[in-house]
């Protein structure tokens, strides 16, 4: 089948008409002919309300199918932008005026402050109204003012109009808003099939919040470009995950680490449901997996975890690890699955196998820069390689070490300490469930090395048995100064643990 598609449409052409596309609880599925269907209606819909190609369109929806399709339909016709739900209205207004944002889809009935914000920004809202009777994820939409006019550009996007526009965390300045082509998500939704060899058989659990770029890509469009279906759940919850996986019948789940861990908690006491329902595998992304998480979550559902490395500028995918009989290797995040990649010093060179550099990467699914933004383009590419501000190596067989983000790294008096290093340690503790180390301000050395800890279900440690543990394992200058146990760690809108900033947020200062 060809992984090369360059459109939405093309790409949600390969399913068989009466399969299976989306699922939703306690909802019949929406079959293939139904979801093209749907794109067509959803098409023509934004175009006769005067909206079409490059046209701005912001989602804020609930997760579930109904996000899933809106997505897809209306990426297949403008420019998505999908923002999450939980924003507050002065977020919705940034993000709605940086996007130039057209029109605002919304539930009918919403409730949500970006109601306020377009109406107080003069955005068009468009109304979804949900029918499940004729499917999961199935709507009709309506402009609310009921206006008619028609779009500069009408139809199904081509290959090089924005798909989707997302803006980047931006934790430590102004975020970045990064324009994905309909070239860019599809080659990658396609470059993610390949690794995962999805067929029409798969069935995924979605679990991922739809306005993030590993839940749109890895989690909906990937498995539905090779004919295969998506169950899609209101969101990760811990306590739900088992039973709707008895509901979905799902061969595979992609998360983020603490959704894995969150579920490997929980997955002793639902070993019967996990009999029922073999997976073929589990994927993760997003950040690094603790290998011994990885190895703990092999054993309980007997499948194996796929570590793979993406970001929002490669349109998700750059790296991963492989199926059996293919290499799986603890701690890299596998070989580059799709675009280039390599290793290169501050001055542009390519480094060789094992030496430690930023990773760079070029393909068709990496963004062709950041909007209006000069400067960080400037700073992003150098001979055509985007640099991801990731560090690692590369070894002999092309498989991947991350050593850190380069804005994460301890700068201790001199002495460059990753963080993911010091987790390594610190998470062979048997009482250690979760951890995440981090730079904090240090009077004289500049940075400090400091831990937030989460232990597991009834289990003690004192601070000092733990920095005394790490001590036997890690050079002085690397053992975290500050331990802090807590019951949970602060995590991003994504559910990733997220170290920039952390300090700050939990009040830490020597």
């Amino acid at each position: 089948m060809n992984t090369r598609c360059s459109t939405l449409q093309e790409l949600m052409s390969a399913g068989a008409d009466d399969a299976p596309a989306l699922g939703a609880p306690a909802t019949p599925d929406l079959n293939f002919a139904g979801l093209r269907a749907l794109m067509t209606r959803t098409v023509a819909s934004l175009n006769a309300a005067g909206i079409g190609r490059n046209d701005r369109v912001a989602i804020v929806l609930p997760n579930g199918a109904e996000m899933a399709s809106a997505f897809i339909s209306i990426a297949a016709g403008t420019t998505s932008a999908p923002l999450n739900p939980a924003y507050r209205g002065d977020e919705f207004e940034f993000y709605m005026d940086d996007l130039k944002a057209k029109a605002l889809v919304v539930e009918v009935g919403s409730t949500s402050p970006a109601v306020a914000a377009a109406e107080k920004m003069g955005v068009r809202i468009i109304e979804l109204q949900p029918t499940p009777d004729r499917g999961a994820g199935s709507f009709t939409l309506q402009a609310r003012d009921g206006a008619t006019s028609t779009p500069a550009l009408g139809g199904f996007a081509l290959a090089d109009e924005v798909a989707l526009i997302l803006h980047t965390s931006g934790t430590t300045s102004r975020p970045k808003i990064v324009p994905l082509t309909q070239r860019n998500v599809s080659v990658s939704a396609g470059n993610i099939a390949a690794t995962l060899a999805f067929t029409p058989m798969d069935r995924g659990l979605n679990i991922m919040p739809l306005f993030h770029i590993h839940g749109l890509i890895a989690g909906i469009l990937a498995p539905l470009s090779r004919g295969a279906s998506v169950f899609c759940t209101p969101g990760f919850n811990a306590l739900k995950f088992f039973g709707q996986m008895d509901e979905a019948h799902p061969s595979f789940y992609t998360a983020v680490p603490t959704m894995h861990q969150a579920i490997l908690t929980r997955a002793e006491k639902n070993a019967d449901i996990i009999a029922r329902h073999p997976l073929r595998f589990m994927r993760s992304s997003s950040s690094s997996m603790p290998t011994q998480v990885i190895r703990e979550l092999e054993a309980v559902f007997k499948a194996p975890l796929i570590e793979a490395y993406g970001m929002t500028e490669a349109s998700h995918q750059m790296a991963s690890n492989q199926l059996p009989p293919g290499k799986r290797k603890p701690g890299a995040v596998g070989k580059a699955s799709g675009p280039d990649m390599g290793i290169m010093d501050d001055d542009g060179v390519l480094l060789g196998q094992g030496e430690i550099g930023e990773i760079v990467i070029r393909g068709d699914n990496v963004t062709p820069g950041y909007e209006n933004n000069a400067k960080a383009n400037g700073e992003a590419f150098t001979h055509g390689w985007f640099r991801t501000g990731d560090q690692g190596s590369m070894d002999e067989d092309g498989y991947i070490t991350l050593t850190g983000r380069l804005k994460e790294i301890i700068n201790r008096g001199g002495e460059k300490i990753s963080p993911r290093e010091v987790d390594e340690v610190l998470m062979d503790h048997p009482a250690v469930l979760q951890v995440v180390t981090f730079g904090v301000p240090h009077p004289k050395l500049g940075e400090d090395v400091a831990a937030c800890v989460v232990l597991r279900e009834g289990m003690t440690l004192e601070e000092r048995e733990l920095r005394d543990f790490t001590a036997q394992r890690l050079a002085d200058f690397k053992v975290p100064k500050k331990i802090l146990f807590m019951d949970e760690i602060p995590k991003g809108a994504t559910g990733k643990l997220q170290r920039i900033g952390l300090a700050a947020k939990l009040g830490l200062t020597f």
